[in-house]
């Protein structure tokens, strides 16, 4: 009984932790792998400075989508077990907000990306959906890294993109990790590098 005071006593200290970040979190179908998703995601919020990689602050956990950014952002509960994959995924989806937060940029971005890799593949598990998403994707997924190697430490964060680069976007998160040189000067010509 003493347990379950503490545990539910630390859940209600990081909701009004995360609360007083502004953050509305929340589960979409109440399920314990959604709540536990929840309460990990409030404790990395609490533990970590995220501010300047957060644009959004609706997010709802739902184990029956894949994680996406808009309308509203969505997590898994795929990585209820791994604080960085999890961290990690809630930075990728929160960059898609920054670059629709900066359109002129972001296009412009996207335009000598083009110019950069003419042929990029399309289609899971190498590519997005279609070569703009691909072109969009590479911005996000540099964020990301970046991000990563800023909240983790350059090894653990290189660990989470290899295992992205296995995963899904393969070809984009390959290409990231072979030369972030490339992408990055994109992103810095272009001033899409979040936060002060």
């Amino acid at each position: 009984m003493l347990r379950h005071s503490m545990l539910t006593a630390a859940l209600l200290l990081a909701a009004l932790a995360s609360s007083a970040a502004g953050l509305k979190l929340r589960s979409a179908h109440d399920s314990e792998a959604e709540k536990q998703t929840v309460a990990q995601l409030e404790r990395l919020l609490q533990a970590n400075d995220l501010s300047r990689w957060t644009i959004t602050h609706d997010i709802v956990v739902d184990e029956t989508e894949i994680p996406h950014s808009h309308p509203v952002l969505t997590l898994h509960t795929r990585h209820l077990r791994d604080d960085e994959l999890l961290l990690s995924t809630y930075v990728h989806e929160q960059m898609h907000w920054f670059l629709a937060a900066h359109p002129e940029q972001t296009a412009a971005a996207k335009t000598a990306l083009r110019r950069l890799f003419p042929k990029i593949p399309v289609g899971f598990p190498e590519g997005s959906d279609g070569a703009d998403g691909n072109y969009e994707h590479l911005l996000v997924v540099y964020l990301e890294y970046r991000a990563d190697q800023r909240l983790m430490g350059e090894l653990k964060a290189r660990e989470v993109m290899q295992f992205w680069a296995d995963d899904h976007y393969r070809w984009i998160y390959r290409q990231v990790l072979r030369e972030p040189e490339k992408v990055g000067a994109v992103v810095k010509a272009n001033g899409l590098i979040p936060g002060p």
